[in-house]
């Protein structure tokens, strides 16, 4: 029996040892869903200055040029000048529905032998009162 409580002494004292790092505030698991945090957010990041990026490029050439505000104006706003026409064509991707076919209609006589039979209604009299 005494051979025994050293060994299990000692894993105790190991557990006890390791457990806040892996379980504390600072232990491996939380250092795992940070770095989960930072790698979402960092791509998060990259797609939001790629945003900016082209913002700028925009901002930059609306500021320069004469035909970035005219480009605008046309499709924007749907500005022309004085000797245009607009003339606005559907895209061939939105094709018009055919109309549906109506389902065939049964005549009369098919109506009448589909039809469940129904015994015919009989007018109740009330039982005499003594």
């Amino acid at each position: 029996m005494r051979r025994w409580i050293i060994p299990l002494a000692l894993i105790l004292l190991i557990a006890l040892i390791q457990r806040p790092l892996w379980f504390s505030r600072g232990g491996w698991f939380r250092v795992d869903e940070l770095q989960q945090q930072l790698d979402a957010q960092q791509e998060k990041n990259r797609a939001l200055e790629a945003r900016n990026a082209a913002l700028a490029a925009e901002v930059q050439d609306l500021k320069s040029g004469k035909e970035a505000v005219e480009e605008r104006a046309r499709f924007d706003l749907g500005l022309t000048r004085k000797d245009e026409y607009f003339v606005h064509l559907p895209n061939s991707n939105t094709a018009p529905e055919a109309p549906k076919a109506a389902a065939p209609q049964k005549t009369t006589a098919e109506a009448s032998a589909s039809a469940p039979k129904t015994p015919p209604a009989t007018a109740e009299q009330p039982a005499a009162a003594h």
